[in-house]
């Protein structure tokens, strides 16, 4: 069993580098696939996971990338940092275009 990929603090879950963690309203929950891929990535970054990681908990679970790389999802929601966060505690991506929304736990 790995650790949790990200912790909870202040109503948001957050990664290990203490950065807040995001969902995208396009990905379809428990589908086991991200459609932010491509550019979408590149402003949107995936919670990546260890090729051995496995999840603690039933709330997580891993998705398969496009590339083939793996990504932490949260209840079936696959989650990504924004690019434009400067610090921990930054949720300057809650609400772009109405379908991305800080991840809570």
């Amino acid at each position: 069993m790995s650790p949790p990929p990200a912790t909870a603090k202040d109503g948001a879950l957050v990664g290990a580098n203490q950065m807040t963690l995001y969902t995208f309203d396009k990905d379809t929950a428990g589908s086991g696939k991200s459609v932010c891929n491509g550019p979408c990535a590149t402003n949107w970054p995936p919670l990546m996971a260890a090729a051995d990681a496995k999840p603690a908990s039933a709330d997580w679970s891993l998705i398969t990338r496009d590339d083939g790389a793996r990504q932490w999802a949260y209840k079936g929601r696959p989650l990504y940092f924004w690019v434009k966060d400067q610090k921990p505690g930054d949720r300057s991506g809650d609400g772009v275009n109405k379908v991305w929304h800080t991840a809570t736990p």
